[in-house]
């Protein structure tokens, strides 16, 4: 647009009704400057009016139209985050921040070290051995480097690469644990979102069950401490060992069959006998597999398997170690439970709500031949993945949401706008004392000071007023009790 056209429609905004007739069709852009009358732009509208003369091209030497004055459009945003994702507004995040203390602090607990990863890795990291189909859940693109990668949809693959990086620079075993944010784009149903965060605890570098016990045993101790009791919740265990290897199920279709399994709770049985026919298992199998997998008790396993092989012993050591740990009504043999993830090898487990209300609360399990898909040597390990969103739905679900307010120890407030500087002075001391502090910013009555202390939950007011600031003192309140006395600015704690 001209500039002399734009200013002239801010200062005449009745100038659109005399240019009307222009946005009826297009014309080519002016070669020459226009009249700024609105009579003479009026005229000029008129004569070159394709109504009016029936002609739109114009005549020779004459005045081209003038080009459309557009409205500046201001587009409205979609306020809501992406599908599938979420905002953390103040209330959200004390809620955030104090599920991932616990998770800190019970990964402390157990002689546990932080680690973290990139949110974006390789793309092939996550397709050699995930299973799960996840190759159609990746949120991946190629970049700018024509390198293919990926938000991360999991944690362990990346713990496996850094393993790998550290080599033997770094003594076994290893106990790592990590907080961090995953994608997967899939549908979404309660407790289940495209991103979300997860803890992780893997022990590397042991291959006795003591390191699954220890892992359900940390998840427990979680558990108790947010008021989760073995009534709410619970473990089911198995292993993959041999109830699916019984069966002669081939190293291709182990992993395939399964990722069928593990959805016998989620679609009807019929949909998993046709899934597991269609890759590869005759009737008969599918029938015995089935069979075993409905189990829940380990003795009649053993009799079924014709004896107590490697399974039925990594388990019956499992069990004996939950009764001293004292989690053993945690825990439950359940043959079903195979985990969906491609690279768990032996135990598994997976914490489920006892009323059947939500999916998977966390899972995890024995994988110690995860390394050699990345072209490391295999190292025993196990570890387990905890999401942020099933455990808040399940605190919902039971009524123990913690109550979670702003709680500030002191709010400063001058009572002269003079003496705004002087309220800095006090909140600035107060801090390097490690002392919360929220700073009135604006002249405000002490009606809305008031109110404000209450909203933050404020425990002291401390007022600075000329009469006490020149004798060096502040006011104090104790919002409390309502006790008030003033104090000496060096003496102020």
């Amino acid at each position: 647009m001209p500039p002399v056209l734009s200013s002239l429609h801010i200062l005449h905004p009745r100038l659109s009704l005399y240019v009307k007739p222009l946005f009826l069709r297009k014309f080519p852009l002016p070669r020459r400057s226009l009249p700024i009358n609105p009579r003479t732009l009026s005229s000029v509208a008129s004569a070159q009016s394709p109504t009016e003369n029936g002609d739109s091209r114009g005549r020779s030497g004459s005045l081209s139209a003038p080009p459309p004055l557009l409205e500046e459009a201001v587009q409205k945003i979609d306020v809501n985050p992406p599908k599938g994702t979420r905002d953390f507004p103040p209330e959200e995040m004390r809620l955030r921040n104090w599920l991932f203390h616990n998770f800190r602090e019970v990964s402390g607990l157990y002689g546990f070290e932080e680690v973290d990863f990139p949110v974006l890795e390789s793309e092939a990291l996550f397709i050699r051995k995930a299973g799960e189909e996840i190759k159609d859940q990746l949120y991946c693109f190629e970049d700018r480097g024509n390198r293919r990668v990926a938000l991360r949809p999991e944690l362990t693959p990346s713990l496996a690469r850094l393993v790998i990086q550290k080599g033997k620079s770094v003594p076994l075993p290893l106990k790592w644990f990590a907080v961090g944010q995953c994608w997967r784009y899939e549908r979404m149903t309660r407790g289940r979102r495209r991103e979300h965060y997860q803890w992780n605890m893997d022990i590397i570098g042991v291959p006795e069950v003591t390191a699954e016990a220890e892992l359900i045993s940390s998840i427990v101790t979680f558990f108790k401490r947010i008021g989760v009791t073995a009534s709410d919740v619970g473990f089911k265990v198995s292993s993959r060992k041999e109830v699916l290897r019984c069966y002669s199920i081939s190293e291709n279709l182990f992993g395939k069959v399964c990722i069928i399994i593990d959805k016998i709770e989620k679609i009807p049985m019929d949909e998993i006998k046709k899934d597991l026919k269609s890759v590869g298992m005759s009737e008969e199998a599918v029938e015995d597999l089935l069979r075993v997998l409905s189990i829940k008790s380990l003795t009649k396993l053993e009799e079924i398997l014709g004896g107590p092989g490697e399974a039925v012993a990594d388990l019956k050591q499992l069990f004996s170690l939950a009764e001293k740990f004292g989690y053993s009504e945690w825990i439950q043999f359940d043959a079903s439970v195979v985990r969906g993830l491609a690279y768990y090898t032996g135990i598994v487990f997976e914490g489920f709500d006892r009323e059947g209300k939500l999916r998977a609360i966390c899972g995890g399990g024995r994988y110690d031949r995860l390394l050699s898909t990345f072209g490391g040597d295999d190292i025993p390990a196990c570890g387990f993945g905890f999401g942020d969103a099933v455990i808040v739905e399940l605190l919902k679900e039971k009524g123990i949401l913690p109550e979670l307010s702003l709680q500030v120890e002191n709010i400063v407030c001058a009572l002269d706008g003079d003496l705004q500087g002087a309220a800095a002075t006090v909140a600035t001391i107060l801090r390097d004392k490690g002392q919360s502090v929220d700073l009135v910013l604006e002249n405000k009555p002490l009606k809305w000071v008031f109110k404000r202390a209450a909203r933050i939950n404020a425990q002291r007011l401390i007022l600075v007023g000329n009469t006490e600031w020149q004798k060096g003192m502040v006011g104090v309140k104790i919002l409390s009790s309502g006790e008030q006395y003033e104090v000496k600015l060096n003496e102020l704690e």
